[in-house]
Order: structure tokens, then sequence, then C-alpha cells
């Protein structure tokens, strides 16, 4: 067993030294924790002041007790003849193994000398201590008591005479505190890992959770059916869901304070044949930036953009797919005007983050407050800037494409593959080419590509076949950076995102040939020979800036090539 004393170093002055904690929040904890007794990194925990991982790990490093990582867990648990499996459940001691050096256990609180004590009376046998999350052992310690397989799925089909009791149940579970952990250790674990959002997808016998990072989804630890049933209702009561609905498809959104942060948290649910799947957009407003310089553009796409914005009407689009960064784009161009001397409105669905001095609106389609519906009223607003979340049916649109014409900037987007594909969607929703030329002054089509961590990138020489697509022989060869991994990219080799653009700018030229009739293809031939640099090539400016790799460039732009 560890007997190292613990350091003079407290757990709070470690954590605020280790920057997990600030000053003013540990005076917080301290002071809550007169009032709400237990340890103090449980209390900080419970305020959402520091994630439960750093709060462990700090303790780990206190006392002494090494650190177990859930993943090094086994899956089933050692209990020793003479030891109560209750007891050992009661207490989140977690037995891993027996072997010489005594009984190997894992504690959430390993500090608890009279735990250790009873347990090695008990056993009969030294008791070697390791420390790990609490949330994991609370996940673990059942299988002290239970089978296995004893989890059942929490079931009804909602027409069961007992559905009132059943509902009941589920939000006192969702009210128990180790339910409680268990979502705020989700969240949690997503600002940790930068995630954007948060997937619990259930099949047969298990929950998945996933987690999306730089547009890439990483599986993480899976949840019994049970308890997976427990933290969705958890989740649903917080978002206002209805909670006895689990037949039909709901949003909704939370607003809550993690590890000292202010989060939102747009909530989806959808049924499947098993169970709820749900998914949490994960709004983090500190690690938001509202500056058009922060967004990766190339200097002559941003001087271009620029000048777009300053014109003082017309239809301005952002194009790509979902999940692109095409909201943020269209933040970070409205941070970018004086809302001091110009009215602006912003329509949207949802309002995802709140911006200083702009009006903004959030649609509800449910009592009849459409896009369409709120564009018409607007204009009675007298605004100078509006921008509209997305141009979904072709009354949007035709509201868009008038307001611009009557002296109104209007900022939009549209889900198309390249910017020239913008203009033949305006057409499809029935947008006559006239008023096209007349009132779009420019397209800006993005893809966001994963940043290469600058911890661990590493240089190598492009090969013979990356050197014929860029044009280049031997001797002008590039210094190009391949992907890595280390921890602190948690071995992926990219940290962060960056977007990558091509612009469309209606000059003449450009509206002669819709005039004319021109598709998608020939517009966006003419407007690369007028000096427009398509996604892949803007792509390639990154890869050669060493910011990306040729591989993110071709996974993110193939789309755009085939349109």
């Amino acid at each position: 067993m560890s007997t190292s004393q613990p350091p003079s170093v407290r757990l709070g002055e470690r954590l605020v030294a280790k920057g997990k904690l600030s000053e003013r929040d540990l005076e917080r904890a301290l002071l809550a924790q007169q009032e709400m007794k237990g340890l103090i990194g449980e209390v900080m925990i419970r305020l959402g002041l520091v994630a439960e991982h750093d709060v462990t790990q700090a303790l780990s490093e206190q006392l002494g007790v090494p650190y177990v990582a859930p993943k090094d867990l086994p899956d089933l648990p050692t209990v020793p003849e003479g030891v109560s499996p209750v007891f050992l459940q009661n207490h989140l001691v977690y037995p891993m193994k027996s072997d010489a050096q005594g009984l190997h256990v894992v504690m959430a609180r390993p500090q608890d000398a009279y735990l250790l004590q009873a347990i090695r009376l008990a056993a009969g046998t030294d008791v070697q201590t390791y420390i790990c999350e609490p949330s994991v052992l609370e996940k673990l310690v059942p299988l002290l008591t239970e089978p296995v397989d004893a989890a059942e799925p929490l079931e009804t089909d909602g027409n069961a005479a007992d559905g009132d009791e059943f509902i009941e149940h589920l939000k006192d579970l969702a009210s128990e505190a180790p339910v409680i952990r268990l979502v705020n250790q989700l969240i949690a674990d997503a600002l940790d890992r930068r995630a954007s959002d948060i997937h619990m997808e259930p099949f047969e016998g298990e929950v998945h959770v996933r987690y999306r990072v730089d547009g890439v989804v990483q599986r993480a630890d899976d949840l019994t059916t049970a308890l997976a049933a427990a933290a969705v209702s958890r989740i649903k009561l917080l978002a206002g869901l209805n909670i006895a609905e689990r037949r039909l498809p709901q949003d909704g959104r939370i607003r809550t304070r993690i590890k000292g942060r202010e989060i939102d948290l747009r909530v989806s649910t959808v049924p499947t044949v098993h169970g709820e799947s749900v998914v949490l957009r994960v709004l983090d407003r500190a690690s938001v930036r509202f500056g058009l310089d922060q967004m990766g553009f190339a200097p002559d796409n941003l001087a271009r953009f620029h000048q777009l914005l300053a014109q003082p009407h017309g239809v301005l689009l952002i194009t790509g797919p979902t999940g692109s960064g095409k909201t943020t784009t269209l933040y970070a161009a409205l941070s970018t005007l004086d809302s001091a001397t110009l009215k602006i409105i912003t329509v949207e669905d949802p309002v995802e983050y709140q911006l200083p001095a702009i009006n903004q609106i959030q649609v509800h389609p449910a009592i009849g407050l459409s896009f369409a519906h709120v564009l018409r009223s607007i204009l009675r607003q007298d605004p100078d800037i509006i921008m509209v979340g997305e141009m979904r049916d072709t009354e949007t649109a035709e509201i868009a494409v008038q307001s611009a014409l009557t002296g109104h900037l209007v900022l939009s987007t549209l889900h198309t593959n390249t910017a020239a594909g913008a203009v033949t969607r305006l057409q499809d929703m029935g947008i006559p080419r006239y008023l096209i030329t007349s009132s779009v002054t420019g397209v800006l089509a993005q893809r966001l590509v994963r940043r290469l961590c600058p911890e661990c990138r590493r240089p190598h020489a492009p090969s013979p076949a990356v050197l014929e697509s860029l044009g280049m022989t031997a001797e002008q060869a590039p210094v190009l950076y391949e992907a890595v991994g280390c921890p602190h990219c948690q071995g992926s080799g990219y940290r962060g995102r960056t977007a990558i653009h091509e612009l469309l700018v209606l000059d003449d030229p450009v509206r002669d040939a819709i005039l004319s009739g021109a598709d998608a293809n020939t517009l966006q031939r003419l407007a690369q020979e007028r000096g427009m640099a398509s996604l892949y090539q803007d792509g390639l400016r990154a890869m050669l800036e060493g910011l990306t790799t040729l591989e993110e460039v071709m996974r993110v732009t193939r789309d755009a090539a085939d349109a």
C-alpha cells in the first residue's frame, strides 16, 4: 500500500498552480464547502468549477497514489472472500486483482484511512491503492453485486397502465446524484476534448457515447442501457423537453455552467429501434472567436470579402455543407460592421450566440413564426443590414432578394458544394436570373480543415505525385508537414480547425454568363479564369503554409471537386 504523506501543497492551491482553477473560484469553493460539507475536490466538481479528471489527477499527485485510466480498468472485478461486495459498492471501491503484493483496489477516496483499514482487515492482506474518477467507478461498481447482463432496458410503449409510474421513476432517477454527475461529466469531457457535439447512440444492450472533435467522431466509453435512460431523462428535463414522449423527435436548449464556463447546449432527440438517440451541440462561448482575420482567409480573399461587406445593399451568400462554419463566418462578418450607426437584425434558427447591439430573432415554426414571416415584419423595423440564418424555401429567398433591391444588405447561407452552385440553387428555388444578377454581389464557399498540431507536426519531403499536383519540380519542392500524434492532440496529429474558401464576386462578365443561362460548371471555370481560387487551391495554400495536410484538403474538398 502507498504510504507517502500528502505534500504541504493543498489540493485547491495545486489546481490553481496548474491553471485549472482561478483564485476567485477557489475562494467560492471554500465558502461553499462550509455549507455543503464534504471534501473540497468534490465540492469544486459539484459547483462545476473544475473538471473531475483534473481534480483526480491533482489528488493522485498530492497523495502519491497512482492514477488508473478508465480504459485500463478490468471489465470484471475480483472480489476476495470475506469482503462484502455491497460495502465496496457503497464506498466506490473497485477491486482489480489479487497477487503476491496483496489486493489491488481503485478508489474514489484513497485518503480515507478508516476505509482502507476496514478493507485490509476484511481481506486479510495488504491493500495496494489506486485512484480513478468517481463517475467512472459509479458505472463499474454495480458489477460487484449484479451479473454482467442484469441491467435491463427501461422500456415502455407509452400506453401501458403503469406509464405514469414509469415516468415518475425516470424523473427520480434523473434527479439522483450519480446521474447528475454522469451528465456533467459527459459535458466536461466534451470541453476537455474540444468537442463540438456529444452523441449518445442506443444499440442492443448498450449505448455508445461519441464525441465529434475537429469534425471527426471519436468513440468514448459505452453506457449500460439503464444508466443511459436515466441520463437521457436528465438531459430532457434540463432542456425542457417532454420526458414522457419518446416516439417523436424533440429539440431543446440547455444553458449550464461547467468548470467555471458558461455553456449552451442544443439538444436533439430522435427515436431509433433501440431507444432515443441524443445529440448535444456544444456552444462554448469562451472558445468562440468572432474576427474575420482569425477565420483562415487568404489575404486577397479577405480584402475582397471586406469590400462586399462595405456595399450599401445586395445579397452576400455563404455556402457549404452542415458543420462547415457558415454561421460562425456570418457572426464574424457582423462583428466587423458598425452596430452603433447601423440597425442590424438577424433571423436565426436557433440563435446560437448573442451578439451585442444586434437585434436577434429566433424563428418558431410551430406557431407560424417562419423565416418568411419574420422577414416580412422586420422590413417595417427599418433595418440597414439583415442576416438570415438560412434560405430554406422560395418565399424566404424572394423576400431576401427584394430586401436587397430596396436598399438593404442581406447576409445569408445556402447548402451548396461550390460558390457557383449557389447561383443555380437560387434558380431552382424560382428566383429569375435577372433578379439574381441585380441583387447578389458575391458568394463565399467554405470548408473546415483540421489544423496540424504545432507540438508534433513533422516536416517531410513531398512525393513525386504531390509535386506534380502542385506543378513543381523536385528542385522547387516546398517543406510540407505531416500529422504525427502526441498527448496535446490526443494522438490524432491535429488540433483545431481553420477554414478554406473560394469567393465568387459577381462582376459584369459573370453576370452576363448568368443571364445567358450558364450552368454552375461554366460559371466556376469563368470565375477561376478571372482569378478566383477554388476550395482545393486555397486548401493547397493552407498546406504550403504548414497549417494542414494534403490528405485533409482532399478529404474536405472531394464533394466540391465532384460538383
